[in-house]
């Protein structure tokens, strides 16, 4: 049985508390998993959680995944990477914190896509303190298609990638991801719809065991409104999803993005009417799964040749240190990679 590798994150940042804390707290699901990070940061971490009444976590460090299996439970098995830095200041920006952070994804996603792990989880890393140290890409999603693109030896526009966030309640996944709001609705083309059609397509199938009902939002208010808010819906997104419908695919819209969202919702009460809403841009995707519970919602990378998750959230330097950040979404990251991933 294959193990989980979870990222510690930025240093700086919430990463290494919220995995000490799901190892504590939900040691049935940890099972099997370990964090790839700093020994000295990591052991930093389960002491800022240490609450009166509460057990200490104990660190222990391992020299190899499978040593995963023998540690036992509420206890944090660590495989230290070579060349990290030790605990840096929390909540401070700095590219000693940016590099190792990469660094910790990158050793993951080789180990993934060697079939060395099952899947990977990745704690938070702040975007800024990447780009400080150097790393040419903003965000996880686009390092781990770098990554995968040159394990299979293809161009990096071989390899497509998107974002999938995902809670109980509703799923939705992003045409473009980190980029200007202004370059967003320049990304919303036939060819980017079509192809994030199909990767959604192709992912949730394999998920669901069924073809997937998918909705598709809008771009602008009213989905244009036949043209008088604009016309991305008639030159681009309706011929979408009819090129979609004729690959035999179940997809249905533009709507309205203002209501798209709450339809697809599933709830005790009622089944949501889709099983996915594919949004024109980043915050009109996550808004809606944020708000529905930030605690709640994961993070899928869809398209790679390994499984990705991640929790909704980022570094939270506010709070960084304090012991009192939310482990729940890394928890459920923890699952969702797990139920993705091979048997583990």
């Amino acid at each position: 049985m294959q193990t989980i590798a979870i990222t510690q994150g930025d240093p700086a940042g919430i990463g290494p508390e919220i995995v000490a804390k799901a190892f504590r707290d939900a040691p049935d699901d940890l099972r099997g998993c370990f964090a790839v990070g700093d020994l000295a940061t990591l052991r930093r971490a389960a002491q800022c959680i240490v609450r009166p009444g509460v057990l200490e976590l104990p660190v222990a460090q391992i020299v190899s995944p499978d040593d995963a299996w023998h540690v036992p439970p509420r206890c944090m098995p660590v495989l230290q990477l070579p060349g990290l830095p030790g605990p840096v200041p929390w909540g401070r920006v700095s590219a000693a914190a940016g590099r190792a952070a990469a660094d910790c994804v990158v050793w993951a996603a080789r180990a993934a896509l060697q079939g060395h792990i099952a899947a990977l989880v990745t704690a938070p890393l702040h975007k800024e303190a990447l780009s400080a140290a150097g790393v040419a890409f903003p965000g996880h999603t686009e390092l781990l298609q770098a990554e995968a693109a040159t394990h299979q030896g293809v161009p990096l526009a071989a390899m497509p990638v998107r974002m999938m966030l995902a809670s109980d309640e509703l799923r939705t996944v992003l045409v473009s991801i980190h980029m200007s709001l202004r370059d967003a609705i320049a990304a919303v083309t036939r060819e980017n719809i079509v192809q994030t059609l199909q990767i959604t397509h192709a992912a949730l199938l394999r998920t669901l065991g069924r073809v997937p009902r998918i909705a598709v939002a809008g771009l602008n208010p009213h989905a244009g409104e036949g043209g008088l808010f604009g016309r991305e819906e008639i030159e681009s997104i309706a011929p979408a999803v009819a090129d979609a419908r004729a690959l035999g695919m179940d997809v249905h819209g533009p709507y309205a993005p203002d209501t798209v969202f709450m339809r697809a919702r599933h709830t005790s009460q009622r089944a949501g009417e889709f099983d996915v809403v594919l949004a024109m841009y980043h915050d009109q995707g996550l808004i809606p799964v944020k708000y529905l519970g930030v605690d709640k919602g994961v993070n899928v990378t869809l398209g790679l040749p390994l499984v990705r998750t991640s929790p909704d959230h980022g570094t939270a330097f506010d709070i960084a240190g304090q012991g009192v950040a939310d482990a729940s979404s890394l928890i459920e990251a923890v699952r969702m990679a797990r139920s993705l991933g091979p048997a583990t």
